[in-house]
């Protein structure tokens, strides 16, 4: 069996060009890095305004276990699929980050016969827009610190300052440290720590930024401390905006790429999904449905946290009305959420599988209560019996959803036909109603509770004497007007990542809530969320080499 990175050095790879040319793109709408990646002007945008919206289909999934879903992976083979159908698409993902990647979950470049090449460049440094990020962020941490040291004429507080620097890699160490230290020469010392690059601020903001001068302005919203009277201190307060946006000016260009059948690819952006809003960016996003019929994009983990920031964050702001979604599963991870142990997940299992399927059918509920009609994606493994796949189907069919059968990871393009298929037909049958979950003008209280109890299925939402208090200093700052971006467990429902399937009778704890005035949402910490991620025992990295020659081994 090939692994992901041998099927991608194997390719046939087109120039990026040429790619570019089937979408009407010519090279001066190119800033090429390589024979085949290249950055889209944003430019398009207004030489294409005219042209009408495609269709937008947003793939999501069920809790992702460690049996794996692959929801990556379908959306690269339902692009592929779609354009194997006659139909002009696109697939918008987001960037991978480095710390995954060298950690625990590996590259995120799809997988199979369902890839976006080049891999290697993709899953690595790609066209240096992470490192962008990583340089503002860590820019406006300097200047916040040369301030103090220069004098502090804003008086802020060195207890107060909430900005953290940042580093794109999993490096458990650097979540708490003192900086300054060493006399007077080398500046104030005072606690600090690090977060992951993806779960920046300015990561967020780039995402959903609209356009330069909109990616100015909220860059100097970003609030980075309080003074001694506790009022707070922005990012324009430093006049630190207009050197931020200097340094991203590149990185706001949406990418463009391919996939292993030449079906191009928008990858644009990473913020976290557990942290941040989990969605590539909103230019990739547009760009891509003015140039083709189907954007296939996709939101991070499932539908409780990639689907409702996707539906609630990123519809919002940019003004997108998704016409369908497709939720993907597996019955190895049904099995999973219904009790079996991974060791036991290739034997069939009925009665598990009927367990487990409680949290796909939790997820389907979520999608449909925003309007969005929904296809479930089964991806296919040799382990999957017909018994098992008679029954996902038939309680799929009980529920009045679609349902198909994928095979995009072992045959490609080819192996989601059906999926492409049904997806036009639902999209072209079944009009889009969609809504909002909440209303961003209701109260912080309420709109955790809608998302706690409607999404998640909690009963009720305890907030620590921590969290009633930010509520108290973001109403006083008059920023509780804004959406809400839970920080969750990924792996359950509620925030105990040990609770899988469809937990009942839980609570969701609110143990902070902290203030994204640049990218314009509030973020609810709860449970155990980490902003700056720990690496497993085995790392990843540890299973990575290169040959002499050059070639890259263990990148997945």
């Amino acid at each position: 069996m090939k692994t992901d990175v041998q099927i991608a050095q194997e390719s046939n790879m087109k120039p990026i060009k040429e790619i570019a040319e089937g979408l009407g793109l010519g090279k001066e709408d190119l800033e090429l890095y390589g024979d085949y990646k290249a950055k889209v002007s944003l430019d398009v945008l207004k030489e294409k305004e005219n042209n009408p919206d495609g269709k937008l289909i947003l793939v999501t999934a069920i809790n992702p276990t460690p049996a794996g879903e692959g929801k990556t992976t379908m959306n690269i083979g339902l692009s592929m699929a779609l354009n194997k159908i006659g139909k002009t698409a696109i697939s918008a993902l987001r960037e991978p980050s480095l710390g995954p990647s060298f950690g625990i979950k590996g590259g995120a470049a799809g997988g199979g016969y369902a890839q976006v090449v080049p891999m290697e460049d993709i899953n690595l440094h790609f066209t240096g827009d992470i490192h962008a990020i990583t340089t503002a962020h860590n820019l406006l941490s300097a200047l916040l610190d040369n301030h103090l040291h220069q004098g502090n004429e804003l008086g802020i507080d060195p207890r107060r300052i909430v900005w953290k620097r940042v580093v794109d890699l999993n490096d458990r160490a650097l979540r708490n440290i003192v900086v300054g230290l060493g006399g007077k020469a080398h500046g104030v010392p005072r606690e600090d720590g690090f977060d992951i690059t993806v779960a920046s601020e300015i990561m967020a903001i780039l995402a959903l930024a609209n356009d330069l001068e909109d990616l100015k302005k909220r860059l100097g919203n970003i609030l980075v401390a309080y003074n001694y009277d506790g009022e707070p201190v922005y990012a324009r307060d430093l006049k630190a905006e207009g050197s931020l946006t200097l340094l991203l000016k590149d990185a706001i260009e949406p990418n463009l790429v391919q996939t292993l059948e030449n079906t191009p690819a928008f990858i644009h952006c990473g913020p976290f999904a557990n942290i941040a809003h989990g969605c590539n960016s909103v230019l990739a996003t547009k760009m891509s449905l003015k140039l083709a019929e189907y954007t296939v994009t996709e939101a991070g983990f499932g539908a409780d946290l990639g689907a409702e920031k996707f539906f609630d964050i990123k519809c919002r702001f940019a003004d997108l009305k998704p016409d369908a979604a497709v939720i993907v599963a597996t019955v190895r991870a049904l099995k999973l959420h219904g009790g079996v142990s991974k060791t036991e997940l290739n034997e069939e299992n009925l009665e598990a599988l009927k367990a487990g399927f409680e949290n796909l059918e939790k997820h389907i509920e979520n999608v449909k209560s925003y309007g969005v009609p929904a296809v479930v994606a089964i991806n296919h493994f040799p382990t999957d019996t017909e018994k098992e796949l008679e029954l996902v189907f038939n309680k799929c069919e009980e529920l009045g959803v679609e349902v198909v059968h994928s095979e995009v990871w072992a045959k490609g393009g080819e192996g989601g036909i059906e999926l492409a298929k049904k997806v036009v037909e639902v999209v072209e049958n079944t009009p889009s109603k969609f809504k909002m979950l909440y209303d961003e003008n209701a109260t912080i209280v309420d709109k955790i509770e809608k998302i706690s109890k409607d999404i998640y299925g909690a009963d009720e939402v305890d907030f620590t004497q921590k969290a009633r208090k930010d509520i108290e200093q973001i109403e006083k700052l008059n920023l509780d007007k804004m959406p809400i971006c839970m920080a969750k467990t990924q792996y359950s429902l509620s925030d105990n990542p040990q609770l899988l399937g469809r937990p009942e009778g839980f609570k969701i704890t609110v143990r902070e809530i902290k203030i994204s005035a640049g990218a314009k949402f509030l973020v609810a910490l709860t449970g155990d969320v980490m902003t700056m991620p720990g690496l497993p025992k085995v790392p990843a990295a540890n299973n990575m080499d290169i040959t002499e020659d050059g070639k890259i081994k263990g990148l997945f």
